[in-house]
């Protein structure tokens, strides 16, 4: 009769063979993450962007071992640190089935799940004609990594040609110190190296090279994907690229302390709405840097401390809009988290040093010094920061101030009978507004811009908790400023707009809303 101790080791030894066979290596889950550092820029908001932390950690050579660990949780959501070295190719890449994943063969699939971190170590980690494909997934971070040659057409494909692509309501990742290159343009197969779609929110590139592509990447994929935004951009090498450096449709983007050269038909391309704010940004023997470009759907843009050194640019046409020669702003944006900005004179140096995988993962202080910042796991309880809609919002803390709405206008989407749009915006608790069915939007505008940072949506009496999912959209240009569930206080980042729309997206019985407030603080 076998010992209770070896039947515990010929288990672990058979646990361990599978593991090897796969391409996984087992670490205790209390084991520290590999991260260094923690989330910036507009990764920090909406809960912030923590990945796996707090969760086990483990080492992975295939593709395969990586979707093993995402499906070897024990939910979707529980964090998990995926420490990978080697080269991730469609031969080792298949799917692999579980309750807590849903994979596919020949991509890296992070979809409908939460609370990963994917880490280069070791030696490095390449990812071979395979992109990462992050789909109705949050908090998620990328770091470390190489993502090379992934192509939409010849062979092999993967990821529809882009190296790291977001869509499908995709809230806080962080993609930082990452290579993504490919070696032509669409003619060859290739796409974008750095794309977000369809209602992708709260993300922050640091510290990356992008290079030899036709497309850097893009924020919305038509004229009417609006609903994607608040994504920063710092330190990073964009090279040798013709276009979309990057492309925004809608939506807010911070772009400051990049390193730009060789762009050879367009760069920062803001367009359909979108505004960006241009920071220090040192843009080198390239073209039309700065602007709108094959549209008449004008972007805006704020522009301060940038270089310009043997920049370009074209006679302006009625889809096409440069900037330059000489680039002034023409929008304001609030940054609601605080940074730090290098002089543009250092941007070339900070940013050869510090930009991409393998580089030791170090960072600017602020002041043109590269440092390296102790290992970190970014915190040490890690939540999900986007609940899927039916999990409750957090309540921001409590508007102060004039409430906005008092005496504006009011207008929406098709009302019950005997309901006015007028209600929400009368300071009386005792009316209200309702949409003709379970969903239905209600706005307040003014005659002017107005800066609005918190919105407080008060249900009439006797419906409390009706409302269920919605979203608050600037109905100027389309970008969503927050979404969940529930009724209460919303915080916004801080916006100057004429209009803004409550939309309810789900509700049970009738939505009643007796208030829809708005203040600048």
């Amino acid at each position: 009769m076998r010992r209770p101790g070896a039947l515990r080791l010929n288990a672990a030894l058979a646990t361990l063979a599978v593991a090897a066979a796969t391409g996984v290596v087992l670490t205790m889950p209390e084991a520290s993450a590999a991260v260094t550092g923690s989330a910036t820029g507009y990764a920090t908001q909406n809960g912030g962007t923590t990945g796996g932390a707090g969760g086990a950690t483990v080492r992975a050579t295939t593709g395969t071992a990586i979707h093993q660990a995402l499906c070897t949780r024990a939910s979707s959501s529980t964090p998990i640190t995926i420490e990978v070295q080697g080269t991730i190719n469609h031969g080792n890449t298949a799917k692999v089935s579980g309750d807590s994943c849903n994979t596919a063969a020949g991509v890296i699939e992070l979809k409908q799940i939460s609370n990963v971190t994917i880490v280069g170590v070791g030696s490095g980690a390449v990812f071979d004609q395979l992109g990462i494909h992050i789909r109705q997934s949050s908090n998620i971070i990328i770091q470390n990594v190489t993502v090379k040659n992934v192509k939409k057409s010849g062979s092999p494909t993967s990821n529809g040609g882009d190296a790291i692509s977001m869509e499908s309501d995709v809230r806080n990742v962080w993609v930082d110190h990452t290579t993504l290159e490919a070696s032509g343009g669409e003619s060859e197969g290739f796409d974008g190296l750095f794309d977000m779609k369809n209602n992708t929110q709260y993300v922050t590139l640091s510290y990356s090279t992008l290079r030899n592509s036709g497309r850097g990447g893009l924020i919305g994929s038509s004229e009417s994907d609006v609903s994607n935004g608040y994504v920063t951009f710092h330190h990073n090498l964009y090279e040798n690229l013709d276009s979309r450096a990057p492309l925004l449709r809608g939506g807010i983007a911070h772009i400051y302390n990049n390193y730009y050269v060789k762009l050879n038909e367009s760069g920062i391309n803001s367009r359909a709405g979108a505004r960006a704010k241009v920071d220090n940004n040192y843009f080198k023997d390239s073209k039309d840097v700065l602007g709108t470009f094959y549209t008449d759907a004008a972007g805006y843009w704020q522009v301060s401390g940038n270089t310009f050194d043997n920049v370009t640019w074209s006679a302006p046409g009625s889809e096409n809009k440069p900037a330059g020669p000489d680039p002034k702003s023409n929008t304001t944006v609030s940054i609601p988290y605080s940074y730090k900005l290098d002089g543009a004179s250092c941007v070339p140096g900070i940013v050869n040093e510090t930009a991409g995988a393998n580089k030791g993962l170090k960072v600017s202080d602020g002041n043109c010094s590269p440092q390296t910042p102790d290992p970190t796991d970014p915190a040490p309880d890690p939540t999900d920061p986007t609940p899927d809609p039916t999990d409750p919002t957090p309540d921001p803390t409590e508007p102060s101030g004039t409430n906005l709405s008092i005496g504006a206008g009011a207008d929406g989407s098709s009302k019950a009978d005997g309901t006015s749009y007028g209600n929400v915006r009368d300071g009386d608790m005792g009316t209200h507004w309702s949409p003709a069915g379970s969903t239905g939007s209600v706005s307040v505008k003014w005659g002017s811009a107005t800066s609005v940072s918190k919105v407080d949506i008060r249900e009439a009496s006797g419906a409390a908790g009706n409302i269920k999912t919605w979203r608050v959209v600037n109905a100027d240009n389309g970008a969503v400023l927050a979404s969940g569930s529930g009724a209460g206080v919303i915080a916004v980042p801080r916006t100057s707009l004429k209009k803004i729309t409550f939309e309810i997206t789900g509700s049970t019985g009738t939505a009643k809303v007796a208030e829809f407030e708005t203040y600048a603080g």
